[in-house]
């Protein structure tokens, strides 16, 4: 069941010719361009149409973490995970209309730069290094570790398989990221077209296992019908408070999810920090004029929400299969039942040919957030810190020699950590692992980011306390061993449930918002002593956030289906 054919081969070494192929092409065809030096290869600047835009965007953003670990959270949760690919359908919206004219209108090409820009130096550089580490021991590791377990668990692998594709993998992103954003932009239209294509395949065919179990023929609608009337309970969004007598189950998902609370605390924060305040993300947009930022960007909001039809209903189709008696032996792991493994199992029944497409898409959305997030790691160090710090005389053949440089480190730290996981991201679940640690710092820069775009007032003093107040809150209130304990397990700030180790732990998404609340009320208590206005303040004026009326069409659609769906699933 997870051995290749030839046609599978055949299939994926196509994928892997074409877009090879094509990104040389770009690569050359960008050197003989009037356009060139750094800016061209960290941002390709102007040359991004707004389709490629919103395809870099999907393509960056839908990796291993959603292919493994949204359908682990899919399996263990349901449709209610489908919060974070909707919710971001609304913040890409809020991005597009308000953040996106302020960066360029101040041509703001780095995040670190923002903050130089709006507050000093020393913020750019605490962030810089900050988001360096970030990206480094969070996300390019996480993408690459889960990555490469998904791969090497369908093809039923060992330990020494599993080394080979780590590195095939960032020898992979190391050849598309050298070629600079341009040549990244255009390959993740490709990457996006066949993780969409694979990854539609892949639902089908979990559809279809399920109307099969339950004696319906190879019917897909016939099995998303049985998923909900044999598992209605992962067809809600909101998920319920857990009371006194609730399993540990029950309170495992409310601790993941915790319901409507989440929609006033840290979904909010998770989504347009990672959209809006967000090198890996932004740089997509911040080389391309107004409209053409604004449409690619709406255009990525519009398919998030299909999103979940490839990133959760396989993993919601693996628990039903589950618990009626399928799957058992490719859930498990060592005898202990592992959610990540959903995506995996499920994509073992594929047949030949099919898992060689599925293979491909998931290599596809592998490669396109390794490169992506390669390229970004490259532009925060060579643009906010070697030139401003180390070679401030450097040329621009200098930056993107270094930029090339940094991309190999980067990439190779990641092989390092990744081999024997060092970072523990297998034991803590791949979703969980990004969205949790990214939580320590997200408060604090949302508060920063958001207070620096639209309150005068707002010092640089005041943001260096942002950065403070926001990592020692979120330390302090995640996790058992300090909230819970100092404050009590319940008070009018939060409720605290066991966590089935012996202690008890708040909600990550609501330490989040309360994270952010004690961060703002403290920036906004530091600027009432600075001055009334600060000079490095952004001026904004109403006509910087006037849309078209293709843009508003968009946003209307956009509103519109997103409703729908959650009357659907509420």
């Amino acid at each position: 069941m997870n051995k290749f054919s030839p046609i599978d081969y055949v299939i994926f070494f196509i994928y892997f010719v074409v877009v090879s192929s094509y990104g040389y092409w770009v690569y050359r065809r960008k050197k003989t361009a009037t356009i060139s030096g750094s800016h061209d290869f960290f941002l390709a600047e102007g040359s991004l149409t707004w389709w490629a835009i919103g395809a870099s965007l999907i393509a960056s953003n839908i990796s291993a973490e959603q292919f493994i670990g949204a359908s682990g959270q899919g399996f263990q949760v349901g449709i209610a995970v489908a919060a974070y690919e909707w919710v971001a359908a609304i913040a890409l919206i809020i991005v597009a209309v308000w953040f996106i004219p302020v960066y360029l209108k101040n041509k703001i090409f780095t995040m670190p730069q923002f903050l130089e820009t709006r507050y000093n130096q020393t913020v750019s550089l605490i962030m810089a290094i900050f988001w360096l580490f970030l990206y480094v021991f969070v996300n390019l590791t996480s993408i690459l570790f889960l990555g490469a377990l998904a791969i090497n668990s369908l093809a039923g692998g060992t330990q020494e398989s599993f080394h080979y594709i780590i590195i095939a993998l960032a020898v992979f992103s190391l050849i598309i990221a050298l070629g600079g954003m341009k040549v990244i932009g255009f390959t993740d239209v490709i990457q996006v077209l066949v993780l969409v294509i694979g990854g539609l395949a892949t639902t089908y065919i979990a559809l279809t296992l399920v109307s099969e179990r339950f004696g319906l023929g190879k019917d897909a609608l016939a099995g998303f019908n049985a998923m909900l009337e044999h598992s209605p309970d992962h067809f809600k969004m909101m998920l319920p408070k857990p009371g006194p007598n609730a399993s540990q189950q029950d309170i495992d998902k409310y601790l993941l999810l915790p319901g409507i609370a989440m929609y006033f605390a840290g979904q909010w924060i998770v989504n347009l920090n990672y959209w809006g305040c967000n090198q890996y993300i932004t740089q997509r947009a911040l080389g391309a004029n107004l409209k053409t930022a604004r449409t690619g960007i709406l255009f990525a909001g519009l398919m998030k929400l299909a999103m979940p039809v490839i990133v959760i209903l396989p993993g919601i189709a693996a628990y039903v299969l589950y618990k009626n008696g399928g799957l058992q032996h490719e859930m498990t792991v060592g005898g202990h039942l592992n959610p990540d493994n959903a995506y995996s199992a499920v994509l073992g029944f594929l047949p030949n040919g099919l898992k060689g497409l599925s293979i491909a898409a998931l290599t596809a959305a592998i490669v396109a957030s390794l490169a992506g997030k390669a390229n970004s790691i490259s532009t925060i160090f060579t643009m906010d810190i070697y030139k401003k710090y180390i070679k401030k005389e450097a040329s621009e053949k200098s930056m993107v020699g270094m930029g090339k440089i940094i991309i190999g480190v980067a990439l190779f730290l990641s092989i390092l950590l990744t081999w024997h996981d060092l970072l523990g991201i297998g034991g803590e679940g791949g979703f969980a692992y990004i969205q949790k640690y990214t939580g320590y710092i997200s408060p604090g820069i949302f508060a920063i980011f958001i207070l620096g775009f639209f309150w005068k007032r707002t010092t640089g003093a005041a943001a260096i306390t942002g950065i403070i107040t926001g990592f020692v809150t979120s330390v302090i209130f995640n996790g058992p061993n300090f909230a819970p304990v100092w404050f009590g397990h319940e008070n009018f700030l939060y409720t605290a449930f066991p966590n089935g180790h012996g202690g008890y732990e708040i909600p990550f998404l609501i330490c989040m918002g309360i994270s952010f609340l004690f961060t703002m009320i403290l920036m906004v208590i530091v600027s009432l002593f600075g001055p009334k206005i600060n000079p490095k303040h952004f001026v904004l004026d109403k006509s910087m956030f006037k849309v078209e009326p293709s843009t508003l069409a968009l946003i209307v659609v956009t509103l519109l289906l997103l409703s729908a769906l959650y009357v659907k699933f509420w």
